[in-house]
């Protein structure tokens, strides 16, 4: 039993890096209908702004997260702006291929600016161990928890309790009628997607602190990961992406202690078809007839 538990803190630490970054994968998608296959590379951008951040320019830790996390942001903004926005009406199939154009753009670029090598990531926090019987845990893994839901309450205060985020409900809904109610389109989404990656980037800091280790190609897997996720929980679906997260990460960590590890990354693809077998809007997503 405490070697469950010991696990599950263990996937609760790595569930809290997927469900930020399927956070803005399920935001993009609740507003534009994309799948922003960039994201997980504006995650690995964000990892790289926090190691300059914190090793090159001495930034304290939270200066650091919120210096990676402001980058990106602007990143996000024009990815919208210069990749996406001119295609806002083209068919959504060439959205999607720009989307993957971006996400191979940014990882050659960052290969060309620091090369391919992994580097290891500043460590700002010296590691503390604690004993609770059996049980172990870190101080990383209490701050990567501690950041990551506070981020995410941070989140739903915006959408749920602000103009900002009344107006993001109302473009998800009906574009032309948000239009129509005076509502500034193009701000909007442009916001959505600094959020969006702005919370990714917060991701790549906290798995550069537990992991010490990043590189230009690290943004591929979590990504296709936190993907997973957003359809776990039902993309488009903010708590669903919460919630999505978590279990895959915990799914992830107890196949790695009980079963093989060399099989962890198949288990978000087996929950992806099995989500799509079975329940194919996710866990809160509601099912939608379309008519043709």
């Amino acid at each position: 039993m405490e070697n469950i538990l010991q696990q599950i803190i263990n996937g609760l630490s790595l569930g809290s890096i997927y469900a930020l970054i399927a956070l803005g994968y399920t935001m993009v998608y609740g507003i534009l209908r994309l799948i922003n296959f960039a994201h997980g590379d504006i995650y690995m951008v964000g990892a790289f702004l926090g190691y300059f951040a914190l090793g090159y320019w001495n930034l304290s830790f939270p200066m650091g997260l919120i210096f990676a996390m402001a980058g990106s942001a602007i990143l996000g903004i024009l990815i919208e702006r210069f990749a996406y926005r001119p295609l806002r009406l083209a068919p959504r199939i060439s959205l999607l291929i720009t989307a993957i154009g971006v996400s191979f753009l940014l990882e050659n670029l960052m290969v060309l600016w620091v090369g391919a090598s992994p580097r290891p990531f500043p460590q700002k926090i010296p590691v503390e161990v604690y004993f609770v019987g059996n049980i172990v845990f870190t101080n990383r893994q209490i701050i990567i928890i501690a950041v990551s839901v506070f981020l995410m309450f941070i989140l739903q205060f915006i959408v749920l309790k602000t103009k900002v985020g009344k107006a993001m409900r109302a473009v998800s809904f009906d574009k032309e009628t948000a239009l129509m109610m005076g509502i500034d389109i193009d701000k909007i989404i442009a916001l959505t997607f600094a959020i969006g990656s702005s919370l990714a980037a917060a991701g790549g800091v906290l798995v550069g602190l537990y992991f010490n280790k990043i590189e230009p190609y690290m943004g591929v897997m979590p990504g296709l990961k936190a993907f997973v996720a957003a359809v776990l929980g039902g993309i488009g679906i903010i708590p669903g992406a919460m919630i999505g997260g978590y279990i895959l990460g915990i799914a992830e960590v107890l196949v790695s202690a009980f079963i093989s590890s060399t099989i962890r990354d198949a288990v978000a693809f087996i929950v992806l078809i099995l989500i799509l077998l079975v329940r194919p809007s996710g866990i809160l997503g509601k099912y939608m007839r379309e008519k043709v």
